[in-house]
């Protein structure tokens, strides 16, 4: 069956970096478009970033423009989000999803769902 297992996440202070990977199986990785959302508590999760399928196009939220960055490696079936200068707000669970639809940011379309990595950013 279709796994996505992220990891890296974990506790940073404000202006640090984290690296976070989402490795993924049973399905053709190159197929999809791979994104990130986060869901804060109390919040409706909320889309971070998308790749397209060979990375060509790349597309972020406004509020992580600049300071996060989403690549992948299809010959490790793996994506990644380097996020920097790390904000008190970027805290949440961080989610890995796999999409046929690159350029939306809504969560409605998502094919396929990891289980989530926690980041936690101290002021």
């Amino acid at each position: 069956q279709v796994q996505l297992v992220e990891s890296g996440g974990g506790l940073v202070q404000a202006g640090g970096s984290l690296r976070l990977s989402c490795a993924a199986s049973g399905l053709a990785f190159s197929n999809y478009a791979m994104k990130w959302f986060r869901q804060a508590p109390g919040k409706e999760r909320e889309f971070v970033a998308a790749i397209s399928w060979i990375g060509g196009r790349t597309y972020y939220a406004d509020s992580v423009k600049g300071r996060f960055t989403i690549s992948r490696d299809n010959a490790k079936f793996t994506v990644y989000l380097q996020m920097n200068s790390l904000k008190p707000e970027d805290t949440a669970v961080y989610y890995c999803a796999a999409d046929t639809v690159v350029v939306t940011t809504t969560a409605r379309t998502i094919l396929y769902w990891g289980q989530g990595t926690q980041v936690t950013v101290s002021s």
